[in-house]
């Protein structure tokens, strides 16, 4: 058969029908409920050399439609019939990026050929390790963080390895949820397997791997056809997570967009050094890597969501990634919460497009999903360990619409638990779970409401984890007019004397009675929210999105029995206003750069640079801690307050 446009297409559309069954099949028969309902996973084929070329349509995890399994798949070169290989070693070729991603790849042949693999991992609630489900921003080494398996063939000759299923079920918490999820995952290969021979037997070897190549080929054009659109220049943007490490000091990604022609460079210079903590990316500085390439796809995807998503989506992208800072850390450097840094380069990479294409381009989303985990017993004493769900923020409010409500932007893909699996696999009592008024952050678009769930603990030593929690100081950026939206909340017994604000703790040791209440940050607003038609709030305030409060306050709309008072409203609207800026940051953000500017803050990293990784993130605490004790009234030029007290720094340790 030859590959023409037409046949190109037909085989694009089989090879993405392949990857739809790999995953209709893991959520079918997959035991946790993280991956069979939060889809926590993905699957993929991809060329003999690892590039990515069919993913599921609907499915899973989009991050990784781009991804390259070459490091993998070059490390074995005796591949067989039948083979699987395994590995969750975020070191190992920096293809799994955090302990519960467990990666397998099994090879397909056409008549003693090798024409492709068929690929997918999962995330396992729990591999071991110092805590419950594995991760916490407290820990400090990948060795903390639970089991790891090198890459190693899981089958041979036909026979599952059962060293490394027994090595599983010795260092998990739920040993029977593991190896039934690892099973599910076998289960997807052999059919991806199964469904890629029929296609490789219906087009021919050759026709079907130099269509392959063209389907590549063919997202590549695309892409360089929507780069070609964006002017040129640099345009550079930075973010901050809450915590660089338990109580530690705000966490900035920083990105330099490069766009020159139909080519792309996202150059991460700036953003914060390998930190104590485990929010550090183990990209091993691939230019390519997945992590720190997915808010490209979703810009590439919003200004055209006719294009393929493969690995040729990137080829005309490359990131720079410098050595030993949080985008490309060094072992041993603990890596379990990468998903919350990565969430934050897909939002400055927004951030930046935003000012390329300040029309088109969407406000910020939270990025900080809290993906809460259960550590608990049932009334016969039977260990629990589940997932009960995501819970964050909408998406931003974009240039022609609301944020989506509940779930949206760089983790919209998680989807919510219903509670009724929830309470019959785990002993909770849910008290509440949906939307949260006035969390939508006020814009002529606003943004998506945040999601809040309580629940109360029924078992002794029950042990709940919050990971990717954020967003609870600096909220996200509005765009255009629109407010920056409502932090995050993290409560143990609202209401009660004994009430605590947990704030950005992610593992809380509960007992029987205890109730938690967790509410998702706010997405951005765009536009301005005065601007917002009257009827449009009324409905808001009608539905219980907006209160009465907000309405007046927020949106220039008197509302009096249910109904728009029109003068009320016209004089509110008329009243005068400052000029907002294309950003809204918050209060909080603006305050830190008040004393933290870009000037500053890139004079830190140049001067953590010089000095070796062990010691980056050691300095960056002790330096912040000398700018904040400098006097209110020195007026010194921050080059030489930051030259004397880098000076002081290298002194007293003998740098």
């Amino acid at each position: 058969m030859t590959i023409d446009r037409r046949n190109l297409k037909v085989l694009a559309n089989f090879c993405a029908a392949a990857a739809d069954a790999m995953a209709f099949t893991l959520m079918r028969t997959a035991h946790s409920a993280f991956v069979k309902e939060t889809e926590d996973f993905s699957c993929q084929v991809v060329t003999r050399e690892g590039l990515a070329f069919a993913s599921p349509r609907q499915f899973g995890a989009p991050w990784y439609s781009g991804i390259d399994y070459a490091p993998l798949i070059e490390m074995f070169d005796d591949y067989a019939e039948s083979d699987i290989c395994i590995t969750n070693d975020p070191y190992s070729g920096f293809v799994a990026t955090h302990s519960p991603d467990i990666h397998i790849w099994k090879p397909v042949f056409h008549e003693g050929r090798l024409a492709c693999f068929v690929v997918g991992h999962i995330h396992n609630t729990d591999v071991g390790g110092a805590v419950p489900a594995s991760l916490s921003r407290s820990l400090t080494e990948i060795e903390q963080e639970g089991l790891r398996i090198p890459p190693v063939k899981l089958v041979q000759q036909g026979k599952l390895n059962q060293f490394v299923l027994s090595t599983m079920a010795a260092n998990v918490r739920l040993p029977e949820q593991n190896i039934g999820d690892l099973h599910a995952q076998i289960a997807s290969v052999n059919i991806g397997e199964r469904k890629l021979k029929e296609i490789i037997a219906r087009f021919g070897y050759d026709d079907f791997i130099d269509g392959v190549g063209q389907i590549l080929d063919y997202a590549e054009q695309q892409t360089r056809a929507i780069l070609a659109g964006v002017p040129d220049g640099d345009y550079f943007f930075a973010d901050y997570a809450d915590e660089d490490s338990v109580g530690g000091k705000p966490c900035r990604v920083a990105l330099t967009l490069r766009v020159k022609g139909d080519e792309v460079e996202l150059d991460y210079t700036g953003s914060d050094p390998q930190l104590g903590s485990s929010l550090n990316m183990p990209t091993g500085g691939r230019e390519r890597h997945p992590l720190v390439m997915v808010g490209l796809t979703y810009v590439l995807y919003t200004l055209d969501n006719s294009l393929l998503l493969n690995a040729g989506t990137l080829r005309p992208a490359r990131a720079v990634l410098p050595k030993g800072t949080i985008v490309n850390c060094e072992r041993p450097a603990a890596v379990g919460m990468r998903s919350l840094t990565c969430a934050m380069t897909q939002i400055v990479t927004v951030g930046a497009f935003a000012q390329a294409l300040p029309e088109l381009m969407p406000a910020a989303s939270p990025g900080g999903n809290a993906i809460m985990n259960v550590k608990t017993s049932a009334r016969n004493g039977r260990p629990v360990m589940a997932s009960i769900g995501p819970v964050g923020g909408g998406g931003g409010g974009t240039p022609i619409r609301d944020g989506s409500d509940g779930a949206g932007g760089a983790t919209g893909f998680l989807r919510n638990t219903p509670i009724e699996i929830s309470e019959a696999e785990v002993p909770i009592r849910f008290l509440r779970y949906g939307l949260q008024p006035d969390t939508g952050a006020p814009g002529r678009y606003r943004g998506g409401l945040s999601a809040i769930m309580e629940f109360e603990v029924s078992a002794p030593e029950t042990v709940v984890t919050a990971r990717n929690r954020n967003r609870s100081i600096m909220p996200s950026w509005g765009l255009n007019g629109g407010h920056a939206g409502v932090i995050s909340r993290f409560i143990r017994n609202p209401g009660r004397s004994d009430e605590t604000d947990l704030g950005n703790t992610d593992v809380v040791r509960l007992n029987p009675g205890d109730v938690i209440r967790v509410i998702g940050p706010g997405a951005g607003g765009y536009g301005d929210p005065f601007e917002r038609p009257a009827n449009v709030v009324l409905s808001d305030v009608r539905r219980g999105a907006v209160s009465l409060e907000s309405a007046r306050r927020d949106y220039g709309v008197a509302i009096v029995a249910e109904e728009v008072d029109a003068d009320a409203t016209a004089a509110l609207r008329t009243k005068a206003r400052p000029i907002p800026d294309t950003f809204s940051y918050g209060a909080e953000r603006i305050a830190f750069e008040t004393v933290w500017p870009p000037e500053r803050y890139e004079l830190l990293t140049r001067l953590l640079a010089d000095v070796p990784v062990g010691w980056r993130f050691f300095l960056k605490h002790r330096i912040f801690d000398a700018v904040a004790s400098l006097p209110a009234e020195d007026e010194t030029p921050i080059n030489r307050q930051m030259g004397a007290i880098f000076g002081e720094v290298r002194e007293r340790y003998g740098l």
